[in-house]
Protein backbone atom coordinates (compact mmCIF):
# COMPACT_ATOMS: atom_id res chain seq x y z
CA UNK A 1 0.00 0.00 0.00
CA UNK A 2 0.98 3.63 -0.17
CA UNK A 3 1.41 5.90 2.19
CA UNK A 4 -1.34 7.73 1.08
CA UNK A 5 -3.66 4.58 1.41
CA UNK A 6 -1.86 3.34 4.93
CA UNK A 7 -2.05 7.40 6.10
CA UNK A 8 -6.50 7.60 5.60
CA UNK A 9 -6.87 3.86 7.04
CA UNK A 10 -5.12 5.37 9.68
CA UNK A 11 -7.10 7.98 10.36
CA UNK A 12 -10.16 5.86 9.50
CA UNK A 13 -8.91 3.53 12.19
CA UNK A 14 -8.22 6.05 14.89
CA UNK A 15 -11.60 7.68 14.41
CA UNK A 16 -13.16 4.32 15.42
CA UNK A 17 -10.92 4.54 18.56
CA UNK A 18 -8.08 2.00 17.50
CA UNK A 19 -4.92 3.12 17.38
CA UNK A 20 -2.33 3.04 14.80
CA UNK A 21 0.77 3.71 13.54
CA UNK A 22 1.82 4.34 9.89
CA UNK A 23 5.44 3.69 8.47
CA UNK A 24 6.04 6.01 5.72
CA UNK A 25 8.51 5.75 3.05
CA UNK A 26 7.65 9.60 1.49
CA UNK A 27 7.47 11.99 4.31
CA UNK A 28 6.62 14.50 1.74
CA UNK A 29 2.89 11.99 1.68
CA UNK A 30 2.41 11.55 4.73
CA UNK A 31 3.01 15.39 5.79
CA UNK A 32 -0.04 15.83 3.43
CA UNK A 33 -2.38 13.13 4.53
CA UNK A 34 -1.30 13.44 8.19
CA UNK A 35 -1.96 10.05 9.76
CA UNK A 36 -2.51 10.05 13.32
CA UNK A 37 1.27 8.78 13.80
CA UNK A 38 3.52 8.18 11.50
CA UNK A 39 7.48 7.29 11.10
CA UNK A 40 9.20 8.23 8.30
CA UNK A 41 11.97 5.91 7.15
CA UNK A 42 14.92 6.62 4.53
CA UNK A 43 14.75 2.92 2.85
CA UNK A 44 13.67 2.35 -0.43
CA UNK A 45 10.29 1.27 -1.83
CA UNK A 46 9.88 -2.37 -0.73
CA UNK A 47 12.04 -2.00 2.04
CA UNK A 48 9.84 -0.34 4.43
CA UNK A 49 12.02 -1.92 7.34
CA UNK A 50 15.19 -1.67 6.03
CA UNK A 51 17.83 -4.26 4.81
CA UNK A 52 16.16 -7.80 3.97
CA UNK A 53 19.03 -9.09 6.02
CA UNK A 54 19.52 -6.73 8.95
CA UNK A 55 17.17 -8.02 11.32
CA UNK A 56 18.45 -5.80 13.93
CA UNK A 57 17.68 -2.84 11.68
CA UNK A 58 14.59 -4.25 11.37
CA UNK A 59 13.59 -4.62 14.99
CA UNK A 60 14.80 -0.91 15.79
CA UNK A 61 12.19 0.43 12.87
CA UNK A 62 9.34 -1.78 14.65
CA UNK A 63 10.44 -0.61 18.20
CA UNK A 64 10.33 2.99 17.28
CA UNK A 65 7.43 2.84 15.64
CA UNK A 66 5.67 1.61 18.46
CA UNK A 67 7.02 3.86 20.70
CA UNK A 68 5.07 6.64 18.51
CA UNK A 69 1.98 4.70 20.35
CA UNK A 70 2.97 6.50 23.93
CA UNK A 71 2.92 10.24 22.11
CA UNK A 72 1.28 12.47 24.19
CA UNK A 73 -1.27 15.24 22.97
CA UNK A 74 -3.03 16.15 20.06
CA UNK A 75 -1.87 14.59 16.36
CA UNK A 76 -0.69 14.39 13.61
CA UNK A 77 3.00 13.15 15.33
CA UNK A 78 5.21 12.73 12.73
CA UNK A 79 8.97 11.73 13.43
CA UNK A 80 11.83 10.44 11.19
CA UNK A 81 13.69 7.10 11.89
CA UNK A 82 16.82 7.97 13.93
CA UNK A 83 18.44 4.49 13.14
CA UNK A 84 19.61 2.03 15.82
Amino acid sequence: MCTQSVGLLAAALEAEGISSVCIALLRRVAERVRPPRALAVPFPFGLPLGSADDGVQQRHVLLEALRLLQAAGPGPVLHDFRGG
